[in-house]
């Protein structure tokens, strides 16, 4: 009598379902886990440059730097973010989001700056009505709205947060 070797196409149709399958839930959940690894280094890139910030705002007698926005490319020499910060980084890697495919190589950083606080003394602060409270006055954003947890802020009181604080509407009384 001779053995059975291999795999029925049964056998088989139902392996290469499985497989799919896993692929299938595996996917999704792998690209949700890079898509967050993103989003948290670009999170961490803006406390770098918060704390650069900061380190600016000491040695300026606590007064905000004059920027621009942003600038449309490298070539560009207008005061920006990077240009400005730079001195204060280890890395001009801090200026680039990890989901930005095309921004940092043309403009240099993957950020813009608040240019509404340009020239403010720190404790002058202000936006969209809101003072005294700089966990509300966004300073750094994010070019695009590269991750899908939102887009990313450096709020004044220098955290990170996807989640935007401030209100352009009436607030309560």
């Amino acid at each position: 009598m001779m053995k059975r070797r291999g795999f029925t196409l049964v056998e088989m149709i139902i392996v290469v379902a499985i497989i799919a399958t896993l692929l299938g839930i595996g996917f999704p959940m792998t690209r949700s886990v890079i898509n967050k690894s993103r989003e948290a280094t670009c999170l961490n890139n803006l406390r770098s440059l918060g704390v650069a910030l900061q380190t600016y705002l000491q040695e300026h007698g606590n007064i905000m730097p004059e920027l621009k926005a942003g600038r449309a490319s490298k070539t560009e020499e207008v005061p920006v973010l990077d240009v400005a910060l730079l001195p204060y980084l280890e890395t001009p890697d801090a200026f680039r989001c990890p989901a930005d495919k095309l921004e940092f190589e043309r403009s240099g950083c993957s950020y813009l700056w608040n240019s509404t606080q340009n020239g403010l003394a720190f404790s002058q602060l202000s936006f969209f009505g809101i003072k005294d409270r700089p966990d509300k006055i966004p300073l750094i954003i994010d070019k695009e709205h590269w991750h899908p947890g939102g887009t990313n802020y450096l709020y004044a009181d220098l955290s990170s947060s996807n989640k935007p604080r401030f209100s352009a509407g009436k607030s309560p009384p």
